[in-house]
């Protein structure tokens, strides 16, 4: 039986994709990119004080182990041999900042998430001491300095909490971003775990240097940072260890990407101009620029896309990050009860077809780019007495377009040559009217692959690809299993560019909402002790009949 098995599906791949809501485990054909089963966990999100976003460490890793055992299940049912998995690829959230004992395996504290606004006042300091015309964090990094990334964070940790100060000291502490603790804990934790993590994870930390692929001796020392905590970085595509433990023990774990990265290689975005755009919690516009650092004059980053394999030239991109997307959804659901599931907001939105006027920003943790700006926060604007919960969710599906839009139009500036086309990923790709709107909106045709997990598809080609799995190819015409749709834009240009300028307006409103103090001590922010329901019910009772009004954070 086992034999025949095998004959039946060849080589497989798996890939772990850990997310910011979610854990995936999935499980590809390594021939044909065919998806043969998968498991999915969510995930808990504690929001300790306002603009503090974390999670526990230890749940993200149970979460890994119940998905591969899942899905191992999965294929038994389907009479499909687990021995087939040749090799496990990691793509993760990037930036969530881990620190944990390496003699115990135990959390130091609970992993501070990306979207995290706590350290603002860290960065503010920080900002002084960088010489105004030198600005060496940037020129080594890529990265602007902000809350997004994980030194800033760190920085944090080592500063107030006192348990991981005394594991510092006493030499215990390791830090790593989710795709390190993961491999550690994953090839033996405490006893015999490897820490590393890849250079895409390790250029989002603001202490590597992407030209030198090496963590950087003046960035540690500006952010105070001890070098003997962090991991060893290695290429994407490599035997990093073997898996110890659970449903997969002795698999080799090859492939490592941040989830943007493996988004770019699943969408085989490998030549220099091609892009792709990735609609997760938030959205991530990257474009390959080659093997040369392009640095954005409007806002954009600049970051190491992929490195596949020890020998293999490092690639770089340029990106633009929106912190809300798929998060406005679940704020929809969780916070104002209009839907019940992620799925229902299509159904609002198609029931009227337009917002009617109502413009969403959903600035929750400030803005990202091409804006960078910290103080922003949500508003819903041009509410009138006919708007209803239909219009604001078409209104949340049409910021996460216009938010696409500004990052491309910074993205065609820096790179002087327009996209013709956006290829696009992420599970928000199944949204019909959002495919649509982003197709308007930007006017130009919108490329969506009958496979929305590129992400987890490129960490599994990173890891059957690796030098001594050789399983995987990258080679598009070879995966006969993924298939592309275009969806072409069906307004006129003069309509794209009205919405879009109004939009703009919208966004103006946002800026300056919050008040200088800092959330470490807890962020006052303008009106922050009314709820959003009363305040959105009082603008209403004022400015009822108005175009524009301004809603709360």
């Amino acid at each position: 039986m086992a034999a025949a098995k095998t004959a039946a599906v060849g080589p497989l791949v798996g890939a772990v994709v850990q997310g910011t809501n979610s854990t995936r485990f999935l499980v590809f054909k390594a021939k044909t990119a065919e998806l043969l089963s998968y498991h999915q966990v969510e995930l808990t999100q504690e929001f300790p004080r306002e603009g503090w976003v974390e999670q526990d460490p230890k749940e993200i890793l149970q979460s890994v182990y119940e998905c591969m055992a899942r899905t191992c299940e999965k294929l038994d049912q389907m009479n499909i041999d687990t021995a087939n998995i040749k090799a496990i690829g990691i793509s993760s959230q990037r930036e969530t900042t881990v620190l944990w004992d390496r003699l115990t395996g135990e959390p130091l504290y609970n992993a501070v998430v990306w979207l995290d606004l706590r350290t603002q006042s860290t960065v503010d300091i920080l900002s002084k001491k960088i010489p105004g015309n030198s600005n060496f964090v940037k020129s080594k990094t890529g990265l602007p300095l902000s809350t997004y990334f994980s030194a800033v964070k760190l920085r944090w940790l080592l500063d107030n909490v006192r348990k991981v100060q005394k594991a510092v000291e006493e030499g215990r502490a390791l830090f790593g971003t989710i795709d390190s603790w993961l491999i550690w804990s994953m090839t033996g934790g405490a006893n015999g775990g490897v820490h590393g993590t890849d250079v895409t994870n390790a250029s989002r930390t603001m202490l590597f240097n992407i030209h030198s692929l090496e963590w950087d001796k003046e960035l540690c020392n500006f952010f105070e940072i001890p070098m003997n905590i962090l991991p060893n970085v290695w290429s994407c595509s490599e035997i990093y260890g073997l898996m110890k433990g659970g449903a997969l023990e002795g698999v080799p774990i090859s492939g490592c990407l941040g989830d943007q990265s493996a988004a770019l290689v699943g969408q085989m975005c490998f030549q220099e101009g091609q892009a792709k755009n990735t609609y997760g919690t938030g959205c991530f516009l990257l474009c390959n620029t080659g093997q040369k650092c392009i640095f954005s004059e409007h806002g954009l980053l600049t970051t190491v896309a992929y490195k596949l394999g020890k020998d293999k030239p490092v690639y770089y991109a340029l990106e633009g990050s929106v912190a809300i997307a798929g998060a406005v959804i679940r704020w929809l659901k969780d916070n104002l009860g209009i839907i019940q599931t992620s799925e229902e907001i299509e159904k609002l939105a198609k029931e009227v077809g337009t917002s009617y006027g109502c413009y969403f920003v959903p600035a929750f943790s400030g803005l990202y780019a091409p804006y960078w700006e910290p103080s922003a926060r949500g508003i819903i604007c041009g509410l009138t007495q006919f708007t209803n919960k239909c219009h604001i969710a078409f209104a949340a599906l049409e910021a996460v377009c216009f938010q696409t839009r500004e990052i491309l139009d910074a993205m065609n500036r820096d790179c002087g040559i327009p996209l013709r086309h956006l290829q696009v990923d992420g599970n928000m790709t199944n949204n019909k009217i959002l495919m649509q709107l982003q197709a308007d909106i930007l006017h130009i045709p919108v490329i969506r692959s009958s496979l929305p997990e590129t992400t987890a598809l490129g960490a599994a080609m990173a890891a059957g690809a690796a030098e001594g799995i050789g399983v995987c190819s990258f080679k598009p015409e070879e995966l006969s299993a993924i298939r592309m749709e275009r969806i072409e834009p069906q307004i006129q240009a003069t309509e794209s560019e009205i919405r879009f300028s109004t939009w703009k307006k919208a966004v103006m409103k946002t800026m300056g909402w919050v008040s200088t103090q800092s959330p470490e001590n807890g962020e006052l922010t303008i009106f922050s002790s009314m709820p959003l329901g009363f305040f959105i019910v009082s603008s209403l009772i004022i400015f009822i009949g108005a175009r524009y009004i301004s809603g709360l954070p």
